[in-house]
Order: C-alpha cells, then structure tokens, then sequence
C-alpha cells in the first residue's frame, strides 16, 4: 500500500514537472521565433517563465485557470497603478527616474497591492513582480518612461504569455484533469480504509490483548497512507472546483469523486481510540450491528476500487445465527455497563462511515448539508469574497508594512550597488511573500540555498550555451523537472524549491548578457541584498523564531479548547461545538507545520528545541479535537431527538446537562490553569495579548515571571464521581425512552448515551496527559524554576 501511494505522488510530481517543461519551452519559443512586432511586445521574457513556473507548480487544468485569473487580477491592479506612476513622474520631474524614486514607487503601490485581504497571496506575488520590474527597467531604460501606457503593457503581455503557455501546457495533448487525479488517489484511499477496517474488525474479536495491539500497529503503515493522500487530495480539490462547472456541462451526470468520504479518516481515528482505550471488549450486545454495517461499508469500498466486494468480521457467525441472540435486545430494556461503553463507541463511529457512504441512517443528518461542497462556481465564489470578506483588517496592515519596506528597500539598495541587474534584488523576495507569521530563519535559509543552487546553475547553463544563446532555455527543462521534486523535500521545502527554479530563470530567461563571469558575482549579490532586507525587516517589524511560534500557538490553542467547553450542553439553541472544533482541529494542524518548522530552524543563541515534548502535546491534542468532534455529533443528535419526539424533553436535558456542567467546570478549570502556566512559565509574561497582536515575540532571555505552581486539575476522584453520576442518569433517560421511542431510535439514543459517556472520560485522560507533558516542558525550558504542583 505504501508503495503504491509512493508511485502514484512519484508519477504526479513527474507529470507535474513534465508540463511545466513544455509551458516553458512554449514560451521559449513563442519568445524567439515570434515575429518582430511581437516580439518587441514581450519585452520580459524571464517573468513569463516564471509566471508558467508560478502557475504550474503541482498545477492540473484546474489549478491553472486558477492562476491565471489571478495573474489576470495582478495584471488590472497593477496597470492602473504603474500608469499613474509613471505619468506622475513625467508631469512632475519630466527627467530620468531614479533609484530612490523608483523604491519609493514600488513601496507605495505594494502597500496598496498587499492591504487588502480579498485577493489571493499568488495574486499579490505576480503583482509585486510586475511592480519591480515596472520601476527597475524605468531606472535602467528610461526611454520607456515616455510611453506610461505602452511600458507596463509590455510587463502585461509578458504575464500573459506565462499564463497561456500554462494553459497550453495543461491541456496538450490531452488534459491533465484534478478530476482523474483525485478519483484515483480515492482508490487508494479506499484500499487503505479497507485494510484497515479489517485489521479493526480482527482486533476487536480478539481476546487478546497482546494480539490486539499487534492487530492495531498493523494498521501504522494504511494510517499514514491515508492521511498523506488526503492531504494531497485536499490540494487536487481546489482545482476540482474549478474544473467542476465545465465538468457538469460536458456530464450532467457528474458526481464529485469524494462523495461518501467526508467522516471517513475522522472515524477510523475513533475506532482506533475505542480499541486502544480498551483492547479487549465485550462485542456481544453490538455484533449484530457490526455485521451489518461492515456490510455495507466494504460494498461500497469495493464499488470505488472497481470490484465487487463482500466481508464477514474475522471470527464472527453469520447474520442468522446472530438473529437468534440478538433478537432478545429489541424486546428488553438496554442498559449497558461502563465496560459497554468502547465497543458501543466504536460501533458509533463504524455507523459514521456508512452513513457517509449513503447506506446508513446518518447519525447526525443535519449536519449533511454543511459537509457538502457548494454548487457556485468558482468565479462567483471568488467575487462574493470580496462583497462578504473585510477589506482592510489589522494583520493585513502589518503585512502590507512588510512588503512595502522590503521591496522598496531591497529595490534602492539593488539598483545602488549595481544598476544594471537591480532586478533581481526585489524578485529575490517579490515572488516568496507569505501573509501569515512564518519562522523568519527557517524561510530566510530555505529561500537563500534555493537562491544560490539556482543562480550557480543559471550561470553554468549560460556559460555552456554562450555560442547558442538562443537556445540556451532549453537547460532549463531539467531543472525545473529537479526542482518540481525538490520542492517536497524536508531540506528544501516548498520555499527553497521556489526560489532554485527561479534564481536560474531570471539568468537564463533574460536576453543580451555579457559574458557570464561578468554577471555571476552581481546576481548573487542581489539575490543576498534582497534575502537580507527580508530578514532585517522581518526582524524589525515582526520578530519571530519558530519556537516562540509554537510556544504562541500553544498558548493559543489552550484558549481554543476552554470556547470548545461552553458549548458542551444538550440543547438545540446551543450550538457552536462543531464550528469551534474545526477551529480547534485547524490550529492542532499548524502547530504540527510549526513543531516541523522548529526543527529544521538554525538554532543561534537559542536552546536546544524540546520536539519529544511539542509532539506529546500535540498528539494528546489532536486526539481531543477528535473525540470532540464525536461529542458534537452525540449532542447534535440528541438535542433533536429531544426536541423531536420528547414532549417532556426539559426533564431529559435536566439528567445529561447537571453532569455536563460539573464536566465542562472541571475541563475549562484544567485548560485555564494549562493558559497560565504556558503563559508565566514558558512565554515569561503575566498578561497575553491575542496571537494577531503579538508583534514583538522573540524568545526573552532572563524574566521576573512567578515561579509558584499554577497547574490546579482537578481531583482524579472527583472527575470519577461526575462520570458515574452521569452513568446513573443515563440509566434512568434510557428507561424512559425505552416506552416512547421506536427499537431503532432507541437505539441510537443509547449508543449516542454511551458515546457521550465515553468521550468524556477519554477527554479526562487526555487532559492528564497533557498536566504530566506540561510539566515536562517547563522542566525542559525552565530547570532553574520551581517545580509545578498538581
């Protein structure tokens, strides 16, 4: 299984690398064996490459009509701006530009070309290249400067070769359609979830419990498969969106290649949870059940592999000879123990994938119709953004801050030390800007051995074909097929695979170079002037390491999770769990990309980066977010199944929501007592301020923090005493829904009971798990400091 994903990622990166080659030799040519006219139109040949480059990468049919709206966008903002520019400058000075003129204009209009948050971040970077470049050939071509409409227009037929030549490229000769590539990948993924399935349904007839963790480690390899393809799927999907109106004219009939999928990875995650947290349950009261629904749910694995599929669970009788024994449970009242509780669990959570899979009752039908994708197409969607999303907000001014310094700055100081090539000072870091906060070295380290692989081999392609200068591009299609692989490597990431491919395409795309000893020690001296304003800007205005961004995110991540507790209350005008936990699952996601991060950052003056402790913490935090997500499903239901069919519905909430208030006391007392400490103990501040407005973050050296415990969790004991009240009242709700509700809806009532009952005591062990990893943290970033007392 895992090599089969490798292949498949290997094939698409390949294909992917493949036609950015062919969009860049489209452009190569377009560019030198074009008629004279138009030639002398499509003045920058070196930014449609990168523009083909900027589009293509990792690119489907999809994701290029993507970019080039949003090269199409760059282009309209910058036009209107460049013009006003330049006459500006012509009915004021009417002589030649200069460099601090032109880093004055290009750090007024990037300002205004990075305040507003509507527009897409490859939106912004197209934009701020075709600023530089505007303003830099001003400086170096002052003729241009005469003609204020026809000087940017050259800049906009250059991008729009790039984007063409990418369309081209995707769609020759045939297309290469997210649609197929996502629908392929769903067939791995349905293998993996089949393998994994079976290895579940092994070990939970198993009794015993060595064999069932050997069972479960089995299922490592199929986990790790699943969520690589899915989050390579979810890349393929924002082209699919894309394709999706075309698709539906051309096949009234499509469907989308993800349906049935939505809950899938989250519930085999649940089961995992049930059988870990208890490896060997009694299966007796849910085998019936388990049967059925593993029915149904191989059936439909095996519709999406091609075959026809049936399985049986491992160990198990048949249908019929279940009928007998489990006949007596729909007659008499169900009143199933803790020990019930994983086993109903895990059949909550089997329920859930056949229910995504439209052959179950749902559990939660209503929240159906927010999982599924909206039929608007793209270009509506991507309109009504910018009628619903603010335009200007606090961060997007800090980010237009930076970017405005930057290239106005990198511009001046790259034009000052040589005039000619202060090109490539300002594209260094035009084409690399991020809008959220980044590890400032991580980036800075990635981009500056990107820079300086891709400038050696710029040079060295320009010094093998100096006597064939007009073919000379043709070296660059190996190289972009190196850096499409180079981008997902751990060393490089996707920042320093960027700016290899294009630190070689600014040398080799440009026309009339010298020799190339001439050049070579100028083109990287921009590329380290332009990495240098980057960083010291960076510095200036907003100072982060990628500890300190986990630390923050930490912190961040605490406050998440006590707004996750307010809503943990049966009742249909409460409502908010699910939305909150999305929130929350998000955040755990980048804490994971900043833990990565802070791995890889050079570690300076700092102390040594405590990963074994982030991890712990984040893998108790992910598994909350998990099991929340599963309490907001059993809430969900049960507050409409109240509302629905329970006249008396008051009384019933009454039993769930006392215990569930002591719960939800206890949880946010311990997750507050985990905001102090990360607070006092660890980011050496009594007061927080939220993560937006955190500007100056640089880890502090010495601090006056308190060094007195602050951890208060609650008594092992007392968290005991709430969950077998809650057990008690959920006896007494289950003898009286036994004379009102249907056997099925009763059912369900008793499993969801169960769930909630489970979810809650797994979420208590959890937060336990993250005292003791708390702990172990601040003994690792503060030894000298008074140990924590529970």
């Amino acid at each position: 299984m895992v090599a089969k994903r490798a292949r498949a990622m290997w094939w698409m990166r390949l294909h992917s690398a493949i036609r950015t080659a062919l969009a860049c030799t489209i452009v190569g040519c377009v560019t030198l064996y074009s008629p004279p006219s138009l030639a002398k139109q499509l003045a920058f040949p070196s930014f449609s490459y990168v523009t083909s480059v900027f589009i293509m990468s990792d690119a489907t049919l999809g994701h290029a009509l993507r970019g080039c709206w949003h090269a199409c966008l760059a282009t309209l903002q910058i036009m209107p701006l460049s013009m006003l520019g330049l006459w500006l400058h012509n009915y004021v000075a009417n002589d030649h530009f200069s460099p601090a003129v032109a880093a004055l204009m290009v750090a007024v209009s990037s300002f205004l070309v990075a305040l507003p948050e509507n527009t897409d971040l490859m939106c912004k970077r197209i934009a701020f290249g075709q600023l530089v470049i505007v303003y830099v050939d001003a400086v170096i071509h002052g003729v241009y400067v005469n003609s204020p409409v026809m000087h940017p227009l050259r800049i906009a037929f250059s991008t729009s070769l790039g984007a063409l030549a990418s369309i081209l490229a995707l769609l020759l000769p045939y297309p290469w359609l997210a649609y197929h590539e996502v629908k392929k990948l769903y067939q791995i993924y349905a293998e993996s979830v089949s393998g994994r399935i079976n290895l579940y349904l092994k070990a939970i007839h198993t009794r015993d419990d060595q064999t069932t963790m050997e069972l479960i480690s089995q299922t490592k390899p199929f986990t790790d498969t699943g969520t690589k393809l899915l989050e390579t799927v979810k890349f393929l999907e924002e082209g699919l969106q894309w394709e999706k109106p075309w698709l539906r004219y051309l096949n009234p009939k499509f469907t989308d290649p993800g349906l049935g999928f939505q809950n899938m990875e989250i519930s085999m995650k649940g089961m995992e949870v049930a059988l870990t947290s208890c490896p060997s349950f009694p299966t007796k009261m849910i085998d019936k059940e388990l049967f059925k629904v593993s029915h149904h749910v191989m059936m439909f694995l095996g519709q999406i592999m091609g075959q026809e599929r049936t399985f049986l669970p491992h160990n198990s009788v048949t249908e019929m000879e279940f009928e007998k024994e489990c006949s007596r449970l729909h007659h008499e009242p169900i009143l199933p123990t803790k020990q019930d509780q994983p086993a109903l669990f895990f059949l909550s959570c089997f329920k859930m994938c056949a229910s995504d899979s439209d052959t179950w009752t749902p559990i939660t039908e209503g929240l159906r119709g927010t999982t599924g994708s909206s039929n608007k197409s793209c270009c509506r969607r991507a309109c009504s953004d910018w009628r619903t999303k603010p335009i200007i907000n606090e961060r997007m001014v800090v980010f237009a801050f930076k970017c405005s310094i930057s290239l106005g700055l990198a511009v001046l100081l790259g034009l000052l030390f040589n005039t000619e090539n202060g090109y490539w000072s300002g594209l260094t870091i035009a084409l690399s800007f991020v809008t959220g906060k980044q590890a400032i070295f991580t980036e800075a380290n990635a981009r500056a051995q990107g820079t300086a692989i891709g400038s050696v081999y710029g040079v060295l392609g320009c010094t093998i074909f100096q006597n064939v200068a007009h073919i000379r591009f043709l070296s660059l299609l190996p190289w972009i097929i190196f850096t499409t692989f180079l981008r997902h490597s751990r060393m490089f990431t996707q920042a320093g695979g960027t700016a290899a491919v294009i630190g070689s395409l600014l040398i080799l795309g440009r026309k009339s170079y010298g020799p190339p000893s001439e050049f070579a020690i100028y083109r990287l001296t921009e590329a380290f002037i332009g990495l240098a304003c980057f960083v010291v800007v960076e510095l200036i205005l907003q100072p982060t390491s990628s500890a300190t961004l986990v630390k923050k995110h930490l912190y961040l991540i605490q406050g998440t999770l006590k707004d996750c507790t307010k809503y943990m209350v049966i009742d249909s005008r409460q409502k908010g769990l699910m939305e909150k936990q999305k929130n929350l699952k998000s955040q755990i996601h980048d804490l994971e990309k900043f833990i990565k991060d802070a791995v890889l950052e050079p570690s300076f003056w700092f102390s040594p980066f405590p990963i074994s402790c982030y991890q712990k913490l984040q893998k108790s935090l992910s598994k909350m977010a998990d099991v929340l997500f599963f309490m907001s499903c059993d809430i969900e239901f049960l507050s409409q199944a109240f509302d629905r069919y329970y006249p008396d519905k008051k009384e019933l909430q009454q039993y769930i929501n006392k215990d569930l208030q002591n719960f939800k006391d206890a949880l946010s007392s311990s997750v507050s007592c985990f905001e102090k400490t990360i607070s006092i103990r660890l980011l050496k501040t009594s007061q927080i301020q939220p993560e937006q407005n955190i500007l100056n973050d640089l880890e502090e050296g010495n601090s006056s923090c308190p060094r007195e415990s602050v951890i208060c969790s609650r008594n092992v004991e007392e968290m005991e005493m709430i969950l077998s009240s809650f057990l008690q009242n959920s006896n007494t709700i289950r003898g009286k829904v036994r004379d009102i509700a249907g056997i099925e809806l009763r059912g369900t009532i008793v499993g969801c009971l169960c769930s909630l009952e489970f979810c809650m005591s797994f979420l208590e062990r959890e937060v336990r798990d993250i005292d003791n990893g708390i702990k172990e943290l601040v003994k690792w970033e503060d030894p000298l400091g008074e140990p924590i007392r529970s």
